[in-house]
């Protein structure tokens, strides 16, 4: 069966991805399903040839955060952003709330931490007796 004769609602994973617009080409689509880095409906898939259809649940690793996605239709091309966001719901959990430090709170230095500064070097002089 051609790619062109494929059941309508079904498309391979690795193009999904690719028209999905979650990875840049279909060759890193294949590679990032190959390691297993996808889960579809929570099983492990390592086949690009895998078909997706309506409704199954996608669980990506990417580098920095993992993607968690609802199929919504299949892709037919590559298009624009606004385009490759109709194919797909995201309902990633929120990235974790990272304590939130004002800048006053990001300058302060721990005494006794890194390189001395100016003031603690000339206490260590004076108390060494090199002065």
């Amino acid at each position: 069966m051609a790619e062109s004769e494929a059941p309508a609602g079904r498309q391979r994973v690795d193009k999904w991805l690719f028209f999905a617009r979650i990875v840049k080409s279909r060759s890193l689509a294949q590679k990032l399903v190959r390691d297993g880095h996808v889960k579809l409906n929570g099983s492990r898939i390592i086949r690009p040839s895998v078909d997706v259809t309506a409704g199954d649940r996608l669980v990506v690793a990417l580098q920095r955060r993992d993607v968690h996605l609802v199929v919504r239709a299949p892709g037919h091309r590559r298009g624009p952003f606004a385009e490759a966001q109709e194919l797909y719901e995201d309902v990633s959990p929120p990235p974790e709330a990272r304590a939130k430090l004002s800048a006053f709170e990001q300058a302060q230095r721990v005494p006794g931490a890194g390189r001395p500064t100016k003031k603690e070097r000339r206490s260590l002089m004076r108390l060494r007796g090199d002065e």
